[in-house]
């Protein structure tokens, strides 16, 4: 083999060990993990409290809820979008299944089972689905799941802010399947620290479409027929009267792409760039090296043969000798 095919062989190898990272990556990243929102774009959001969850963050998963409602009797239908933005920094185990059930599809048809004024609205069951005409539902709607629970997951940057989303659960602290809520108005009553039970996990918050979640809140339900502003919960019921349908939930992409806001990109922390980088140098290295040793086996190969007939020859010599 020429040193030209050598160098040529390397070259291939090391492209080849330096691509294999970013085509493992492309196959495991889904195509919305890609897909930069500017959370500046987001007009319709909750009442600001200050804390930590008032801001978005660099590459946080955000996804929307398609839904469809009647807001009061003798009204026509309205359509809208909930953007809600999650905090897997705070809260990854509830965020991690959260978006399972998303990707997966659960949430699609399903209503919201539960509302309660100036409180939450809750669904997130995928047993909530209408049968022939609603209210007609299966019998387990409201205290449905998926089987597969997850533990209470407190941070103290989370809490119950106006338009925080939370997970549902049982007497049990460690309940929380796939049922969710998000709150109206602040809940703070469902905080830990106000609470003797361990209080409820708060994961995310809702980003544009807020006056969606109030419009929802206030439809008629079993407690409150009239669509009126009762206050009440502590309500178990709660039924909305007209149907509160999801009709798609789905991951849309990532918010603060840039890390401008939140000061963790190029202008802020690039701790991660430095990481990359120095991920990318380490790479390279490895790469390098293969080609050398590559190249040295090539190189061994080659000279082999005339190895083989110098030393054939000396035989030969001796041979010639003795018997001579």
């Amino acid at each position: 083999m020429r040193q030209g095919g050598l160098h040529r062989t390397s070259f291939v190898l090391i492209a080849m060990f330096l691509m294999m990272p970013s085509i493992t990556s492309a196959q495991e990243e889904p195509d919305w993990r890609s897909n930069g929102i500017d959370p500046s774009t987001w007009e319709d959001g909750p009442v600001v409290e200050d804390t930590p969850m008032q801001y978005s963050y660099y590459n946080d998963p955000v996804f929307s809820i398609e839904v469809t409602y009647a807001p009061g009797h003798f009204e026509d239908e309205v359509s809208g979008t909930i953007i809600i933005e999650l905090f897997p920094q705070w809260a990854p185990i509830t965020v991690e299944n959260m978006v399972e059930h998303v990707e997966d599809g659960l949430y699609d048809g399903i209503f919201f089972h539960r509302v309660i004024n100036d409180f939450v609205t809750q669904s997130g069951d995928p047993e909530c689905t209408t049968v022939g005409a609603y209210p007609i539902t299966n019998l387990n709607c409201g205290s449905g799941g998926t089987g597969e629970t997850i533990p209470l997951e407190h941070d103290e940057n989370l809490s119950h802010v106006d338009g925080a989303i939370g997970m549902a659960r049982g007497t049990e602290e460690d309940s929380a399947d796939s049922q969710w809520y998000i709150a109206e108005t602040e809940a703070h009553g469902l905080d830990p620290e106000n609470r003797d039970d361990g209080g409820y996990a708060t994961f995310g918050i809702v980003r544009q479409g807020m006056s969606h979640v109030r419009a929802i809140a206030e439809v008629p339900t079993s407690d409150d027929a009239t669509g009126t502003d009762l206050d009440n919960p502590f309500s178990s019921a709660g039924r909305p009267v007209y149907e509160v349908k999801i009709n798609k939930i789905e991951m849309i992409g990532v918010a603060d792409p840039d890390g401008k806001l939140s000061g963790q990109g190029m202008d802020g922390d690039d701790s991660g760039s430095v990481s990359n980088g120095l991920l990318i140098l380490i790479l390279l290295g490895i790469a390098v090296a293969i080609g050398g040793v590559t190249m040295f086996v090539l190189n061994q190969k080659e000279e082999s043969p005339d190895l083989k007939v110098y030393d054939a020859e000396l035989l030969d010599e001796n041979e010639t000798s003795s018997t001579t």
